[in-house]
């Protein structure tokens, strides 16, 4: 399989590739000692033809590829979009649309949660994937056909998947519910990262509004940094380190080399001036401004068991609708729905709502039971009167 690398068979490929009604998509990317993702390949297929383009090729220009993916009248076929697709928007400012996710349009056709690629070229392929190459190291050249083979397989085995899946989507009505789906994974909104909310993902104990500052600050430092090193977050300091800086709030260089996760030669070069720079701004943000602590949403008294029904009931709605229970709601969805009628989660929000939210009311509310059925092998939801 001939590999592209030069931009004259890359804009060929890509205009024949623009007058089809589908393409199907995959990357191949390394990330282990990078922040961005290093873009190493990328397979395209068309109806008839498929081909692996090198991105890493001296002088090629990646533009015919970005227009196509921003070509609307093309749909964009990927298995687990999420990563190639934050790709695409860091190498191209841009994501692809429109867009079809076959392990989202799977778990809405009932195949469980997060169904694997190779699990749905078994069933409707009736292909199988050769794993030996799943290892490769993409971004070393030359790739031999071998490689180059396994990588054309990620593409070529997914046009059946889509047309059966689009097949079933049509025919249970649902082509709507992964249309909703695949507006969520094409806002942008979900790929950036904002340095100032960095420190959201990182678990801490205190809830001390300094504290949080000092965390919110030096998270945010951090960030900036690993973006513009394009180093790992983790290899410029871990989190247990931003943790010991925000508890001890060092001023100076000796203080800073004092800590544990801080070297003498980090603490008086750049990166700390950068660290004590951060608890310096930190310092100086006015009490009233801090950060607080997402609020700890404690189940009420007494709502343990309705939980319990509503997974029941959720359980049984998945089950019948053959949709995967991931999709629709988890546990706290769940508890948030036991709190409160007006909960502020996707399970209450279009179809999820139609297919479960509205029974889950119904049931918090007395208006329907769960039941056993006659035989006492399964269960059956019971209309109660008002």
């Amino acid at each position: 399989m001939p590999l592209i690398s030069t931009t004259k068979d890359l804009a060929d490929f890509c205009a024949r590739l623009s007058t089809e009604s589908f393409v199907t998509v995959d990357t191949e990317f390394m990330r282990e000692k990078t922040y961005w993702p290093k873009l190493c390949l990328i397979q395209l297929a068309g109806t008839t033809e498929a081909h692996c383009v090198d991105p890493l090729a001296p002088d090629i220009d990646m533009a015919p590829l970005f227009a196509l993916m921003a070509n609307e009248s093309v749909l964009k076929v990927f298995h687990a979009a999420r990563q190639d697709l934050e790709i695409f928007l860091h190498e191209s400012g841009h994501l692809p649309k429109p867009i079809f996710d076959t392990q989202v349009a799977a778990m809405v056709c009932g195949f469980g949660d997060s169904v694997g690629y190779e699990t749905l070229v078994a069933k409707l392929a009736k292909a199988r994937i050769d794993k030996s190459m799943r290892f490769t190291d993409w971004a070393r050249r030359p790739l031999n056909d071998r490689q180059l083979v396994y990588a054309a397989g990620d593409v070529t085995h997914l046009r059946v998947v889509y047309e059966r899946l689009a097949e079933t989507l049509a025919a249970n009505g649902r082509t709507a519910w992964l249309d909703q789906e695949m507006a969520i994974l094409t806002d942008p909104a979900h790929y950036r990262v904002e340095p100032e909310d960095a420190w959201m993902r990182i678990k801490a104990r205190s809830r001390s509004a300094r504290f949080l500052a000092l965390l919110q600050e030096l998270a945010a430092w951090r960030e900036r940094t690993a973006q513009e090193r394009d180093l790992p977050r983790n290899r410029v300091m871990r989190d247990e380190g931003l943790l010991e800086i925000a508890a001890s709030a060092p001023t100076t260089p000796d203080a800073l080399s004092q800590l544990r996760s801080v070297s003498k030669g980090m603490a008086e070069g750049t990166m700390g001036l950068g660290i004590l720079e951060a608890v310096r701004l930190a310092q100086a943000i006015p009490e009233k401004a801090l950060p607080h602590p997402p609020d700890r949403e404690d189940l009420p008294q007494g709502l343990g068991p309705v939980v319990d029904l509503l997974k029941v009931l959720l359980k049984m709605k998945c089950e019948e609708a053959g949709v995967a229970q991931k999709l629709v709601a988890n546990m706290n969805d769940l508890e948030r729905i036991a709190a409160d009628d007006n909960a502020d989660v996707l399970a209450m929000e279009g179809w999820r709502r139609a297919l479960f939210g509205e029974d889950a009311l119904r049931l918090k509310h007395g208006h329907l039971a769960i039941a056993l059925t006659a035989d006492g092998q399964g269960l059956r939801v019971i209309p109660l009167s008002n």
